[in-house]
This record gives structure tokens, sequence and C-alpha cells, in this order.
């Protein structure tokens, strides 16, 4: 989709809520009684250490990790466990990182797999979904791949495709696990403006994994730091993201500062080799 320009909006969004979320591999808890809430019109970012938990945590919100024991609650009054796959993936879509890359399909043919929650055992009729996935092709950028093969596109590319897969499913939720990996500075810029707008514009809920802190502080309401399995912190950007913590978490010293051209948080690892000295620029 160029800048700017308008694509008529799928469902309105829906309130996802987990509380008491605990997850166990081979009987040893990787996830500790952590809560999550994504609430329409607002992105949710995880953020944390390689190992905390964040992925874990948002593929058991949806649905693909059992957990040792969860509520999960779907606009206030819906066990969301207890909804049939299809019903819930009407509800809940989720664009998981490293999905293998599709052979024998066109772009258009990968993308109306998001319709599956749609249509019948069977097959059967989907009147609604012929603009859907036009809308999500426009909505990625990757309308005039539609009818290229898949296996031919780069890996940026084909993370698009995939999310527009995610977006044709037409959810109130959306969930993505480090949905900028593959992409180049200019994709991951307009990925993260999408999922502004799919919030400021849609009010979709939305869930996203980022290791990135700096993109993580420019696109999130709220954001959700996890160490350890647990959740340390869950806030603004500016409650959560502070020197003294993000220092302790990461087990590296962290610098955070606003930058007075945006007003956006900005944050810096300090190595042992950033000292002053070598920062300086020689005359």
């Amino acid at each position: 989709m160029k800048p700017g320009e308008e694509v008529s909006p799928g469902p309105r969004g829906h309130e996802l809520t987990a509380e008491g979320v605990t997850v166990a591999y081979d009987g040893v808890d990787v996830v500790h009684d952590a809560a999550l809430a994504l609430r329409p019109g607002e992105v949710t970012v995880l953020v944390g250490p390689n190992g905390s938990g964040k992925s874990t945590l948002l593929r058991t919100v949806a649905r693909l990790q059992r957990p040792r024991s969860a509520t999960l609650t779907l606009d206030s009054t819906t066990d969301a466990l207890a909804l049939g796959p299809r019903q819930f993936s009407r509800h809940v879509a989720l664009l998981l990182q490293g999905r293998p890359t599709p052979s024998g399909l066109t772009v258009r043919d990968v993308v109306e797999f998001g319709r599956y929650p749609y249509r019948g055992r069977w097959g059967g009729t989907d009147p609604g979904g012929r603009e859907a996935v036009d809308r999500a092709l426009a909505m990625t950028g990757v309308a005039e791949l539609a009818e290229r093969g898949a296996e031919h596109l780069s890996g940026g590319q084909l993370q698009r495709v995939w999310l527009a897969g995610c977006l044709a499913q037409e959810t109130g939720v959306l969930l993505l696990d480090e949905p900028t990996t593959y992409l180049d500075l200019r994709y991951q810029v307009e990925l993260l403006d999408l999922v502004r707008d799919l919030a400021d514009d849609h009010g979709i809920a939305v869930g996203v994994v980022l290791h990135d802190l700096d993109q993580a502080a420019a696109v999130a309401d709220r954001i959700v730091l996890l160490a350890g399995g647990r959740v340390v912190c869950e806030g603004l950007p500016e409650e959560v993201l502070t020197p003294d913590r993000l220092t302790d978490v990461y087990g590296i010293r962290i610098e955070v500062a606003t930058d007075p051209m945006t007003g956006r948080l900005r944050t810096r690892a300090i190595g042992r080799h950033h000292t002053r000295e070598r920062l300086t620029t020689p005359s």
C-alpha cells in the first residue's frame, strides 16, 4: 500500500486478556504466573532478553502452546479456551517467525489460507473472501506480486505475504512474533506504521514481540518487559524503559534518552569499547 492510500476497513477489535499463565517445557516452568491484556485500539509490545518467555507467552495466548495453567478471556465474558479452533481463529490471528517457504503456490494462494476459519470443513463458499484478500494484499504492499510464485520471493517479501494472510483472516486481535525479521529498514518502518494504522484506524488489538527497544518505544501504547519467564514491569514506554530497569534485566549498561526531534525514547547499550575516548571524533 502506498503511503497515505486508504483501504476499506475490516472488522473492529476485540479485547483479549490472559491471567495466571504458567507454561512448562519438560516439566520445568518457563513462564511463571504471567498476565497480558490486549485492548482494542492499542499496541502492546513484549520485550526482554533471549529466553525471557515473551514468544512463549504470545504463543500461549494464541493457543498454540498448551499452558500448565491459564485463564484466557475474550471481551471480558467469553472463555477463549472453550472456543472451537475455527471460532477462535475468527477472533485471533498469529504471525509466527520462521515460517517455511511455500512451493507451487502463488502469493494470492498463500494469502487465501487466511480465510480458512470462514470456510466449511470441505471448503464451501466465502462471500467476503475475495475482498478480504485484496484488502490484505494492498495493506501489506504485495498486491503487485499476487500472481507470482511464492517460492521466488525474497525473505522480506515473504514475511509481508504471511502478514497479509493474517490480515485476510480479519480478526479483532492480531499477534505478531518478531514481525520485522528479514525486513530491510524501509519495510521495518512500513510494517510498524501498518501496525499503528491497524490499532488507530481499525481498532485492532495488537500484541507484538520485538527485540529492538527503540522500535518498541516508537510503536507501543504499552510495553510488557519480561525476564526469566516473569513479567517484570508493564506500563507506558516511559514507565517501563528506564535505565536502571533495563540495565538490570539485560545485564549490560543501557542508557535512555528522549530524542529532541521526535520526542520518542532512544536506548543505547554501552559495551566495553564504548568509551568516551573511542566515541570522540578526532580533530
